[in-house]
């Protein structure tokens, strides 16, 4: 989603706000723009497409000042072009904006009616007008600001520049994510603390109705009603260093490649081997041996790591689950008690609609409805917001298409399954350690599955020219092939869909011919004969099959199979996990061959922080 930048202080601002721009790449966007003050001016500038482009304008016609806002724009309101990217401005004030201005179009009706002009199709624009109208009747900026704030609707994150005022930064926060950063003479927003990793780690995060005054030695929060309030400066965890795709091509590829490492930092952190003990400190002050059904919900790839933990948690904890995409949860008035757990799912722990199932159980149960998020940034709204949290410890994730987020997800919830099955007698001691060791055993088993990434490169050449693709799989591995396959679609842009193997002749098959890759995954567990007979099925209507399995279930279908990817022997239990990488790879490898952006594909945006 959109992202911001702002800083007021003694230093050139606009290669600063370039390079926290830059950081803020992995949100996704599609046009790029900056605004400073200088000699009592406002100036900009803006580009259409990635920030190459607004980094050539400032080569050619450099910005001066030590006060300004920059911005990454994904298009909600109007093409992404130079006239509706930001900063949008009148003389007086130029302003940066993520989120939706719901109340625009009246906005802007009241405006022109007073003989005001507007150039973009953007919701935005609305903004600086009503606050230049607001200053021009005498208010001073922070008055003005304060009442069109008011007069908002919508979702927003917002940072304004005035003019008049060279030294003066203000920034408010309905919705999306904003960080206030701390420096020595000098301050700093952004829209997390990633965009700020190379100016400052100590930041300060806005709630729902704050707005901040900046200036180079000062920060002063506001609350709704504009009184003065203050907030926690928390040591951020990032740093330039930690944002770096090192010697890899992509981020993406990197963060494929991180995930053994972050699987077993994320094991360490849950699995007590003491005792062989899933302790569960966090989650304390929640009952969960009181615990009768548990809602998951979440979004994109974050879903299909719920799917997988329904399989799990059924099975072994024995708790009936739902799952829903976050999305459409709220609307179908859901029947919650306060036996009911609801666990939601988040990378940045700002997804918009995610957010929203958190506040709408809290708020139509009274409290009385515990929910647990698992999330990977702890500073975020839902893991502020949330009864109980289970952080992911996979480190900032920069590519679009989520890879090291997923899997410390899986790690997450593997081991909050071993503790609900402990704490609901449905487990053995034994087999409470072998489920644990078999996840210990999991990170060594990706780095085996690291070294097969060559295998599934040359593979990948015989894929690219496809225009479908279709991806099978039972029990988990459904789940995995669902997320195989939207790893396809986003970054390289062939459609490809999932099924359940045994739905293919209730419809699919139809689709199946020798243009048409059908991807198996199929680990040797008590579902892998059944996935066989389907596996012939496509086979037997000319579809080129790709079977990712171990040795046992390779033997077992001999040379049916047009390609095969090799896996190492592993439990059922910790297959997701392993079985995500060369999906993953096959994706990324595909998309290489295939010329597009992979760490930042078109239309997507990282965090989606707007309905």
């Amino acid at each position: 989603m959109c992202g911001i930048i702002g800083i007021t202080g003694h230093r050139e601002a606009a290669p600063l706000i370039l390079g926290g721009l830059k950081h803020l790449e992995y949100r996704g966007y599609d046009s790029a723009g900056i605004a400073t003050i200088s000699g009592g001016a406002i100036t900009r500038a803006r580009a259409e497409g990635k920030l190459v482009n607004l980094e050539n304008q400032l080569a050619k016609a450099p910005l001066h000042g030590a006060l300004g806002i920059g911005h990454t724009r994904w298009a909600t309101h109007g093409y992404p072009n130079e006239t509706n990217a930001h900063p949008h401005a009148t003389e007086t004030v130029a302003v940066v904006h993520n989120g939706i201005i719901e109340n625009f179009r009246e906005l802007r009706n009241e405006l022109i009616a007073k003989g005001y002009n507007f150039f973009s199709q953007t919701d935005t624009e609305v903004i600086p007008v009503l606050v230049t109208d607001y200053i021009k009747s005498g208010l001073t900026p922070q008055q003005a600001v304060s009442k069109a704030l008011k007069r908002l609707h919508g979702a927003y994150a917002l940072a304004f520049v005035f003019a008049s005022h060279p030294d003066l930064l203000i920034a408010a926060r309905q919705g999306p994510p904003l960080a206030v950063g701390y420096g020595k003479g000098e301050m700093f927003i952004g829209s997390d603390a990633i965009a700020l990793s190379n100016l400052t780690t100590q930041i300060s995060y806005l709630e729902d109705g704050d707005w901040v005054e900046l200036t180079p030695n000062t920060i002063t929060i506001h609350g709704p009603d504009d009184e003065i309030v203050t907030r926690p400066i928390t040591q951020s965890g990032y740093h330039g260093a930690s944002v770096g795709k090192g010697n890899y091509r992509h981020f993406m590829q990197k963060e494929i490649h991180e995930q053994p490492g972050v699987v077993a930092e994320t094991l360490k952190i849950y699995f007590n081997p003491g005792d062989s003990s899933v302790p569960m400190s966090d989650l304390k002050n929640i009952d969960l041996a009181n615990i009768e059904r548990i809602q998951l919900i979440a979004c994109g790839t974050s879903y299909y790591a719920a799917q997988v933990a329904k399989y799990w948690l059924e099975t072994i904890a024995r708790i009936p689950v739902d799952v829903d995409i976050a999305s459409e949860y709220r609307y179908r008035n859901p029947i919650l008690n306060s036996k009911s757990l609801t666990i939601v799912i988040s990378q940045s722990g700002e997804t918009a609609d995610t957010l929203a199932v958190l506040r709408f159980t809290k708020n139509a149960t009274q409290g009385s409805h515990p929910v647990i998020a698992v999330v990977n940034v702890p500073e975020s709204t839902i893991s502020r917001e949330a009864n109980g949290v289970l952080y992911t410890y996979a480190g900032p994730e920069i590519g679009v298409a989520s890879t090291k987020a997923f899997t410390t997800q899986l790690a997450t919830l593997a081991c909050f399954t071993i503790a609900m099955a402990e704490k609901r007698n449905t487990i053995s001691s034994d087999r409470r350690k072998e489920l644990l060791q078999h996840l210990v055993e999991a990170p060594h088993q990706m780095m085996e599955i690291l070294n097969l990434e060559n295998q599934i490169q040359a593979l990948a050449h015989n894929l690219f020219h496809a225009r479908d693709m279709l991806y099978i799989g039972r029990g988990t591995s459904f789940a995995m092939a669902m997320e195989g396959a939207l790893k396809m679609k986003e970054i390289s842009y062939i459609h490809a869909e999932a099924y359940a193997a045994g739905e293919l002749k209730h419809g699919p098959i139809a689709l199946i011919d020798e243009q048409v890759p059908v991807i198996v995954l199929a680990p040797s567990d008590n579902l892998f004969d059944k996935t066989a007979s389907n596996l012939q099925e496509a086979a037997a209507r000319g579809g080129k099959i790709v079977l990712i399995s171990d040795a046992e279930g390779l033997h077992k279908v001999g040379d049916m199979p047009t390609a095969v990817v090799q896996m190492p022997p592993c439990d059922p239990f910790v297959s997701p996990l392993l079985y995500a990488l060369p999906v993953q790879m096959l994706a990324y490898h595909v998309a290489v061959l295939k010329g597009t952006d992979v760490d930042q594909p078109r239309n997507l945006a990282k965090s989606v922080t707007v309905e």
